[in-house]
């Protein structure tokens, strides 16, 4: 929070000018109202104080008694504008620490004159600013020279009564909103539009989006090469006989700059170039906030870095460009670590897992993962296999194998999976070369090695597999676990060496896209959107290996049914994959608090025997899903219910975990 002092002036109706109050703004993150500092005295309330108050009004009364508690009643009388009741009372500290008797008269009376500057600013902020508001304590105003001995007399007989009266007049509406050069006091060019500011004539003139509009104009104007945007002031008038606010922003955007040289620094344990060699931004390239935020989350990509920060120089150099300072903050070498995941449809599994961030030095990682699975009922194929199934595996990757866009990663596994369609166990690895060409686009190439044993209804079969499988992925979005806008894209071309009994010559073929579009700035309201599709030519259907066929259903591709349920069958109703699928599925995240959300969903898709998908037998699910928004992502969950539940083989599908589902 960073307190900003402003002075709202008021316009009589015969035009004079006065000063109506000189205020300090502190804008409190989740909060409705804007609250005003006051000196911190010995015995005022803590933040922490404040916030047990809040959250639970009885702790405030466990805690140990304040040397000469006084007691007291707080009323509130609020006339004019109802809904301005919830704003008045929130930023009110004499009814948030109302069962937290303060020390002394003076205490109380310290508080009844803080609430003054803290209900008036939450008026401002929903808009009233001709609005009336009396406090009395014991009967008296708080600045009165004989208050004290009131509330003396008074505690005698009980909790001294505290009233807040509040009128709250007519709401104000915004007017005539200038943005001027504080220089020439011209309008500045190409300046922000009032709708992207929330400053359109005629809605609701809140403060808070006067203050909220500072920092839009500034980060425009630092888009457009500006870094030393700033707003030098800004001048506020409500005009009382119209109730309208009138606002000019009086900017100082500063020089157009590129960007200069760069320095780093707290990168103890990587190698000196290792930062410099990835920081592909060259001194002379217009100045870009885009540009630096998609460095920083490049440079976080890597495991042992926790914390990119840029300081920017307080000016320019000789040819005019901005010098950057790159503070980097390592996180601890090695860690460990267990998840969970719980579906009533797909499974259950448990992970364990060990971890280096910096194995050799050089940013290399490696994570050796232990997991346990439960299938949770009987497979299809195999009823009498054991519902237990293991994973253990080796993650490797080496950064800058070739040149600093280029990294080595591998995967060696040894596991034992259970699914409807089969039982397999198998020794796998997966390795290659992962090339990035931009902060958007990669594209790896590798080797995919398989030696399997797999149990279906036909019974055991070994399965050989080698392919050279093509990964290109795309990623603009601004969020790994909770995107409100961009694109992300994947797609996979894997030509077969060995596909089990088909030998050489299959070819592998999907890709799947997702979107995101934020209806507000707030991003309170996303809606989000994937297609999925893939084939395989060229394989017989009979030899092809179960476990690198096509299946839907599930968690991961269509909610409510079953794990796989929604899958080609033979003669015998048994899954048995198929060598093509489509999947499609639409959210609307809605926000209903900072912390709470709520996403109605649609999945749609099915797999088929055919290697084109026929779009035969598509089937549909939908539901609602609850969202608790935490630091590090949203934790998921949803519930679904399928469009036909013979198929589906259950009537509704639960699904937790962290992230959204796509």
């Amino acid at each position: 929070m960073r307190p900003t002092h402003r002075r709202l002036t008021s316009r009589s109706t015969s035009g004079e000018v006065f000063v109506r109050l000189s205020y300090v703004f502190l804008v409190a993150a989740g909060a409705s109202a804007l609250f005003c500092a006051s000196p911190a005295r010995a015995d005022d309330p803590t933040f922490f104080d404040q916030a047990i108050a809040w959250f639970n009004p009885d702790a405030a009364q466990k805690e140990a008694p304040v040397a000469d508690a006084v007691p007291y009643d707080v009323s509130f009388e609020v006339t004019g504008d109802g809904d301005a009741r919830s704003a008045v009372t929130q930023a009110s500290n004499l009814e948030t620490l109302r069962r937290a008797p303060p020390s002394g008269a003076a205490g109380l009376v310290r508080r009844a004159l803080a609430d003054n500057d803290r209900i008036v600013a939450a008026l401002f902020s929903q808009g009233y600013y001709g609005g009336h508001l009396k406090i009395t304590v014991a009967g008296r105003p708080p600045d009165a020279p004989d208050v004290f001995a009131a509330v003396d007399a008074a505690r005698k007989a009980g909790p001294v009564p505290v009233v807040v009266r509040v009128e709250t007049g007519p709401r104000f509406t915004f007017g005539e909103v200038r943005i001027l050069d504080a220089a020439t006091r011209k309008p500045l060019p190409s300046p922000p539009t009032l709708r992207s500011l929330n400053l359109l004539t005629g809605e609701p003139a809140r403060s808070t989006a006067v203050i909220a509009a500072e920092g839009r104009i500034v980060a425009r104007l630092r888009d457009e090469a500006h870094p030393f945007a700033k707003i030098t002031a800004k001048d506020v008038v409500a005009d009382h006989a119209t109730r309208t606010l009138n606002v000019t922003f009086l900017v100082a955007p500063g020089p157009v700059a590129t960007f200069g040289p760069f320095t780093v620094s707290g990168a103890q344990s990587l190698p000196p170039n290792f930062v410099p060699e990835r920081i592909d931004i060259r001194p002379g390239e217009p100045f870009s906030p885009d540009r630096l935020e998609r460095l920083r989350r490049r440079l976080l990509t890597y495991e042992i870095i926790g914390s990119v920060r840029f300081i920017e120089a307080d000016r320019l150099n000789a040819r005019g460009e901005l010098p950057i300072e790159v503070q980097i903050g390592e996180r601890k070498p090695r860690y460990v670590g267990f998840s969970a995941n719980y579906s009533n449809t797909d499974g259950s599994t448990a992970n364990a897992f060990w971890g280096h961030r910096n194995l050799f030095g050089g940013g290399e990682t490696l994570r050796l993962d232990a997991q346990a699975s439960w299938f949770g009922e009987k497979s299809d194929a195999v009823p009498d296999a054991d519902p237990f199934g293991y994973k253990a595996s080796a993650t490797f990757m080496k950064p800058g194998i070739f040149t600093p866009n280029d990294d080595l990663v591998a995967q060696a596994s040894v596991l034992r999976e259970v699914t409807n369609a089969y039982v397999r166990e198998a020794v796998t690895f997966l390795g290659g070369v992962r090339h990035r060409f931009n902060d958007y686009m990669s594209l790896q190439v590798g080797l995919d090695l398989e030696a399997s044993k797999v149990e279906d209804s036909d019974g055991w079969r070994d399965y050989p597999i080698a392919g050279v499988p093509f990964d290109f992925n795309f990623d603009n979005t601004d969020s790994l676990l909770d995107p409100s806008r961009g694109v992300r894209a994947s797609a996979t071309v894997e030509p077969f060496a060995y596909f089990g009994g088909d030998g050489a010559g299959p070819v592998l073929m999907k890709a799947s896209i997702s979107t995101y579009k934020a209806l507000d700035e707030d991003n309170r309201f996303i809606l989000a959107g994937k297609v999925a599709a893939g084939s395989i030519f060229g394989a017989q259907y009979e030899n092809a290996p179960p476990q690198r066929l096509f299946y839907v259903g599930g968690g991961g591709t269509l909610r409510g049914y079953e794990y796989q349920a929604a899958s080609p069958r033979n003669a015998q109703g048994i899954i048995v994959g198929g060598l093509s699928f489509f999947t499609a599925s639409a959210e609307a995240r809605i926000r209903i608090t900072d912390t709470i959300g709520i996403v109605p969903f649609f999945d749609l898709g099915a797999a088929f025997a055919s290697d084109v998908p026929d779009f035969s037998n598509l089937q549909y699910s939908y539901g609602i899903g609850l969202r608790y928004y935490t630091a590090i992502g949203p934790i998921r969950l949803d519930l679904a219910f399928p469009g036909d539940a013979q198929v589906a083989g259950t009537n509704y599908g639960l699904y937790v975990s962290l992230g959204q589902s796509f």
